[in-house]
């Protein structure tokens, strides 16, 4: 069915359309940061254990993973103005749910529902290609995704504040109201975009990708409370590992696949997908790290005794950073090819690593630290859809765009327990207390800087080539899994 068949809002600038494209990534990231100042108080709210109450973050994660590439594949089928809409759906109801829980259950469906829209970022990435005149594609994509950065930089200081002075039932409401808003601005201002994607869609494919990451994700996300040796944890994992082969042979025999593997498997697709995930882990190791030292006590010796407002708001500088390099990003992709841009920002955000050991005495030396690092990931995320579209068919395009934002999905999901586990295993006792030791957090520091290398290397590996026409870098937040992690810290 062709999209330009439902009847559109009237037209608009091209300016107009990114700015709503925009803010409409802007609310999907607030969406992920309302929780984190909520989680300590979560499990009186729900008259739950503190365990329990981490599926409120945890559903967030899950749903967004899975639901991302197959809203992807649905936008190429059906038009992304189409399923743009459709996304905003689940934002809004999964907010009102929310508002209105006073139990776990309907407080976990209503953040699962907020993860599904979270196809909003690919979809947005994709239908800038096809409403957008050639010569700002690249400055364009730019700017919607660098917004997802700001929205998370900002949503941990105005979520904090609002809890701190007001109802948390609030944060949701506004989120509903929020949602609602973009959905009647891409509503009235995106224009129809021709269908491009052709076939049926993969439901079998769907279900199995569906059920292979929930078992891994489980996994990732609780298997340090369940033990990494236990029973759950080596069964769940040899669930998924079993169901992503058969789903990955299904895929490969299926007529219209819902991952076209053939092009995940060319050399380009596989190695910036690669580089995706490691580059999701080096990014996500700071954002776990940097707000838990702004708060920990100053009684530690190394914690800075910032409030969790205060932490927000050192944070947000980094989010600037992201939307004021990203057109830099761009422009370097346009003159020398998006594999330099990626590999300069993974050295970029090896440097911030690098420069933590000795700023991590001040606040303003870990917000230097943030700003290095944001650059960086400005850069490489900035690099990835140039990298992925130049070789994936028009056809493709939204679902290519699904399939690598799961990819840093999964790059963060893994780096919130590997650094998790790395601070669990490094503690002093204060106050009758184990807390993670400033050894630590130099530790988790120093695998973030490790991994940033790797990324680095695999990204020499990657065929040199410039984008396709212009460059189409453009930055994208991992929003979910960084609130994940930030909980369960």
């Amino acid at each position: 069915m062709n999209d330009q068949q439902s009847g559109s809002g009237p037209s608009a600038s091209s300016g107009v359309i990114v700015l709503v494209l925009a803010c409409a990534g802007i609310v999907a990231a607030l969406m992920q940061t309302l929780v984190v100042p909520l989680v300590g108080e979560l499990p009186r709210i729900l008259d739950t254990s503190p365990s329990n109450a981490s599926w409120a973050v945890i559903a967030t994660l899950l749903a967004g993973a899975i639901c991302t590439p197959v809203v992807g594949r649905l936008g190429d089928m059906f038009g992304k103005r189409r399923m743009l809409l459709i996304c905003v759906v689940p934002l809004v109801a999964g907010s009102v749910a929310c508002a209105l829980a006073d139990s776990l259950v309907p407080m976990v469906i209503g953040r699962a529902l907020q993860g599904m829209g979270m196809g909003i970022v690919p979809l947005g990435i994709s239908a800038v290609r096809d409403v957008v005149p050639t010569e700002r594609v690249g400055s364009s994509i730019a700017l919607i995704s660098a917004s997802l950065g700001i929205g998370g930089a900002l949503g941990l200081p105005i979520a904090a504040a609002v809890a701190e002075n007001a109802s948390w039932r609030i944060l949701f409401w506004g989120a509903a109201g929020l949602s609602a808003l973009v959905g009647v601005l891409i509503w009235r201002v995106v224009p129809h975009t021709e269908t491009t994607g052709r076939g049926g869609f993969d439901y079998v494919g769907a279900v199995g990708l569906g059920a292979g990451l929930l078992s891994l994700l489980l996994v990732v996300s609780k298997g340090a409370d369940w033990g990494w040796g236990s029973g759950t944890t080596l069964g769940l994992s040899a669930v998924a590992v079993v169901l992503l082969l058969l789903w990955g042979r299904w895929e490969l025999r299926v007529k219209d696949p819902l991952v076209d593997l053939r092009v995940t498997v060319k050399r380009q697709v596989l190695l910036t997908n690669l580089a995706s995930v490691v580059v999701g882990f080096s990014m996500y190791a700071q954002s776990l790290i940097v707000p838990q030292l702004l708060q920990m006590p100053e009684a530690t010796g190394y914690g800075l005794g910032q409030s969790m407002l205060a932490a927000g708001l050192w944070m947000v500088p980094g989010g600037l950073f992201m939307m004021a390099l990203s057109p830099v990003g761009a422009k370097l992709s346009a003159a020398r090819g998006p594999k330099v841009t990626l590999f300069v920002g993974s050295l970029v955000i090896a440097a911030g690593y690098a420069s933590s050991l000795f700023l991590m005495g001040s606040a303003w030396g870990l917000m230097i630290v943030v700003c290095i690092g944001s650059t960086g990931v400005a850069l490489a995320y900035g690099a990835m859809p140039a990298l992925i579209m130049s070789v994936v068919p028009q056809s493709e395009t939204a679902a290519a765009n699904g399939f690598n934002a799961l990819m840093r999905s999964v790059g963060t999901s893994v780096s919130a327990a590997v650094v998790g586990v790395v601070l669990a295993q490094m503690t002093v006792r204060m106050g009758g207390f184990e807390i993670p030791s400033e050894n630590g957090f130099r530790t988790g520091m120093i695998i973030g800087g490790v991994v940033a290398l790797v990324a680095a290397a695999i990204t020499l590996a990657i065929p040199g080539r410039k984008a396709p026409s212009v460059d189409q870098a453009a930055p994208v937040s991992s929003g979910p899994q960084e609130v994940s992690g930030l909980a369960r810290s």
